[in-house]
């Protein structure tokens, strides 16, 4: 990886489960966990060309292979109303 020992990186010093979370609150602390990392760019770049189905990689959100800007909680109504 280039970047030294494996455990320098976020995600391997955090708590893996942390970058597939649920809560919106936790999903937001792996992407600020991201910011610093040396190898964030290829992370985000490796993420995009496989389409990751989800999870904090590059220290952005993947929901069904595609960036997301943030996770929305269960319960909320919908963000744009269904077509009749």
């Amino acid at each position: 990886m280039g970047a030294g020992e494996p455990g320098e990186l976020p995600c391997r010093a955090a708590d893996a489960e942390l970058f597939f979370a649920e809560s919106p609150a936790d999903v937001e602390t792996a992407k600020a966990l991201c910011l610093d990392c040396p190898v964030r760019a290829e992370c985000l770049a490796g993420a995009l060309e496989r389409r990751e189905p989800w999870g904090v990689w590059g220290g952005e959100l993947f929901l069904q292979g595609v960036v997301i800007p943030r996770k929305r909680p269960r319960g909320r109504p919908r963000k744009n109303p269904v077509a009749a």
